[in-house]
């Protein structure tokens, strides 16, 4: 059983808690700081993105569309659907030559509460374009056309674009691509199961990509400029991708994956870290990131102070009266 990582108090008794597992490893690939099973695995989810773009850029798409930081950023994010993130998901389609209803996503509502109480009052219903993953769809398109390749199943795990996402994924997580199980995630794109010690290793590639070809140790450079330069495209307002990054990029770079995965990437010190919580809920991922990003010491407690709350922050109920508070378990970090 994975240990418990984070805690939710009510009136100082603990009420709840949520397990899980860390992983932390240096640029050898070596575990450096570990919590509960790391052999366990699970899917990335979303925090695959920055490795899912890669392809796209190794084998020219941004000279061939003429693509910006910011464009490749939303490709990787999991946005809120706010107007500046349709705006870039729909540059990204113009510049391809197709209709925002060649996306695949699926149709659901901005992550943005204003934006999808917008559409309401205005008795619209929300497109594949509203969904967090239409940049990354975009990105897959745009791949399809880079190669001359069918637009028409582009999620299907056979198609040629994400079998090719595959090749490179499971090199960046350094993971054979035979024991990986193919799913299908939210937006119906493929995922594939890895261990999270692999996926902190993912990370870390991406921050140092020393053993790979000229042009992956490009596309990382590529994507980690993107997503430190516009880190709005990545999530969103209210979001914590997009508030760390703010601050700690591209020192520390950060995306969140549904179920509970959320994984980082310090560049200058060539670390990957994977944290997984067991029940799937977000919030607790946060804390732990936060906790994380606090005992690394790359940053100040005055430069982090905005970020403090996601690390421990209190429960309010209806009427906004403050009843516990969920917090990271006391000492978790404590020696790394």
């Amino acid at each position: 059983m994975n240990p418990v990582l984070v805690e939710v108090y009510r009136n100082n008794v603990l009420e709840s808690f949520h397990r899980g597992a860390i992983c932390v490893v240096d640029k050898e690939g070596k575990i450096i700081f570990s919590e509960g099973d790391v052999n366990q695995i699970c899917y990335p989810r979303s925090a695959m993105k920055f490795l899912q773009v890669l392809p796209l850029i190794e084998l020219g798409g941004i000279e061939r569309f003429n693509f910006t930081l910011e464009e490749i950023a939303i490709m990787c994010g999991s946005h809120n659907a706010e107007p500046d993130h349709l705006r870039v998901v729909n540059s990204i389609l113009s510049k391809i030559g197709l209709d925002k209803n060649r996306l695949s996503c699926g149709s659901q509502y901005p992550t943005s509460k204003k934006d999808a109480d917008e559409l309401i009052k205005k008795n619209e219903k929300p497109q594949h374009i509203h969904n967090n993953c239409s940049g990354k769809h975009a990105g897959f398109l745009a791949l399809c056309v880079l190669l001359n390749k069918s637009v028409e199943d582009y999620i299907n795990p056979n198609h040629p674009i994400q079998l090719l996402i595959m090749d490179a994924c499971a090199e960046m997580y350094e993971y054979p691509k035979e024991k990986m199980i193919t799913a299908l995630d939210g937006c119906s794109a493929p995922i594939f199961s890895v261990p999270i010690y692999n996926q902190a290793i993912g990370y870390k590639n991406l921050v140092y990509p020393h053993q790979f070809s000229e042009q992956r140790k490009v596309a990382c450079k590529i994507v980690i400029d993107a997503i430190t330069q516009y880190p709005f495209m990545v999530a969103g307002s209210k979001r914590y991708c997009t508030d760390l990054m703010n601050i700690t990029a591209p020192k520390i770079i950060g995306k969140t994956g549904a179920e509970g995965i959320f994984c980082l990437g310090l560049t200058e010190q060539k670390v990957g870290v994977c944290i997984k919580i067991d029940d799937g809920k977000m919030l607790p991922q946060y804390n732990v990131a936060q906790a994380f990003v606090e005992a690394s010491n790359i940053f100040t407690k005055e430069e982090l102070k905005p970020l403090h709350h996601y690390m421990q922050e209190p429960v309010t109920n209806f009427n906004k009266f403050i009843t516990g508070e969920i917090k990271v378990r006391e000492n978790l970090f404590k020696g790394m």
